[in-house]
């Protein structure tokens, strides 16, 4: 560098390395698209999951069809059989994010105690985890409870 400035050995420098702060900003880069992907594979596998839930949900309606036309022939409401599946499928997503989560917490327990990393996983993330699974659930089970809550129930019980 002093050459390229065309310095003599007895002047002092005129410049400084910032090979650290380089080294820092890329680092930084690095994370930033690892934040990225990560976050792009999880929004896929909860479109996936949503998919799954709505699925299950369907062949569960499919299931208690006859049930469905029994209780709306006794006097049971529309909204009750929506709120029944609604329930139902925030229900199963919950169970399967608490699963998920104690899964998350074990793999990191085991994976940082070799290298005395530290884990610990925040009240806030916990609780947009709960949220967040409550809203697939939800958002999952709409069209199979609505399909529900619409039986006619004359036709249910035949099926």
């Amino acid at each position: 560098m002093r050459q390229v400035r065309r310095l003599s050995p007895v002047q002092e420098d005129n410049f400084s390395l910032n090979a650290v702060e380089a080294f820092s900003q890329k680092i930084g880069e690095l994370f930033i698209v690892i934040d990225l992907v990560g976050g792009l594979i999880g929004a896929i596998s909860l479109i996936v999951g949503m998919f799954g839930i709505a699925n299950i949900m369907f062949v569960t309606v499919k299931e208690r069809t006859s049930i469905i036309g029994l209780k709306k022939a006794i006097g049971a409401k529309s909204s009750s059989i929506l709120l029944e599946f609604l329930m139902e499928a925030a229900i199963l997503c919950l169970l399967g994010g608490a699963i998920g989560l104690f899964f998350v917490y074990i793999l990191t327990v085991i994976l940082s105690g070799p290298l005395n990393f530290p884990v610990f996983i925040s009240v806030p993330l916990l609780i947009a985890t709960v949220i967040l699974c409550l809203i697939v659930g939800i958002v999952a089970g709409i069209f199979p409870a609505s399909r529900a809550a619409k039986m006619n129930p004359v036709e249910a019980i035949r099926s």
